[in-house]
């Protein structure tokens, strides 16, 4: 069962001509079904799903259990776990590691944490949609692992387009660069996917840039929490921060070439 609303829109309608039953609110959801699924733009929409208005907490029991993919900070996870847990319902956060591609192939990565028994009931779900999945413990555990995954890969992708971009700038053809770099130690996967897009100057979204940049925002957040420096990545953020600036927020993460360059 899917939610409409003004933030369900057309996917929701995909939902339902896929066979999904429509409710008009998020308690409508709940108040329908036994294990609830929650994947939304960011955290404080997450939350005004759990405590707004005909919310899930208003329907949520003791018999009935609730699986937060969102992409969010460890704070605004407990905050939903204690609600849900306040009304007896299980918990259980699921964050989602690759890009759009994985998703339509069903090969993403699933870590969860929390209530270990949900994850269980959930194996099935997580299979349809993932390659494997990681059961890592207490609530906040899957949020830190996917900040940590989420770092490596922004500032890797920041040091793929400065590179790009000097490289352009010193009279260097870009797809020269990308096939020697593709010959080293130290090319991989993500390198050539996005430098391929960065070449070929389409930047149809396999993962947004304003995601990442939120991600990374966040994960200095809990640098800055536990005392942990982090100036790469600070580094890093501040470039993504000035690509959404110049309008490519809604574009994949290697549009930040476009800044790198200019």
């Amino acid at each position: 069962m899917c939610a409409s609303g003004k933030s369900a829109g057309r996917l929701c309608r995909n939902f339902v001509t896929a066979g999904a039953t429509e409710g008009l609110t998020p308690s409508d959801v709940v108040a329908s079904s036994d294990i609830i699924f929650s994947c939304v733009s960011d955290a404080t929409t997450a939350k005004e799903l759990i405590f707004g208005n005909c919310g899930v907490d208003s329907e949520m029991s003791a018999h009935k259990a609730y699986v937060e993919m969102t992409g969010i900070d460890v704070e605004s996870s407990k905050d939903i776990a204690d609600g849900i847990q306040a009304k007896g319902g299980r918990y259980l956060e699921a964050q989602m590691q690759g890009s759009k591609s994985d998703s339509e192939e069903g090969t993403l990565i699933i870590l969860a944490a929390g209530e270990r028994s949900l994850y269980d009931d959930c194996l099935t779900a997580f299979a349809a949609i993932s390659s494997r999945s990681f059961f890592l413990g207490e609530v906040g555990s899957a949020i830190k692992m996917n900040l940590v995954l989420q770092l490596v890969q922004g500032v890797s992708v920041a040091a793929l387009t400065e590179g790009l971009a000097l490289a352009d700038r010193a009279n260097l053809k870009s797809d020269d660069v990308m096939e020697i770099l593709g010959l080293t130690t130290f090319s991989n996967d993500l390198i050539k996917q996005k430098g391929e897009i960065i070449v070929g100057g389409n930047f149809g979204v396999q993962h947004p840039l304003q995601y990442m940049q939120k991600d990374l925002n966040t994960a200095l957040n809990l640098g800055h929490q536990i005392e942990q420096p982090l100036p790469l990545t600070a580094a890093a953020n501040e470039v993504f921060k000035h690509a959404k600036r110049l309008g490519y927020a809604e574009h994949d993460v290697s549009a930040v070439y476009i800044r790198a360059r200019f």
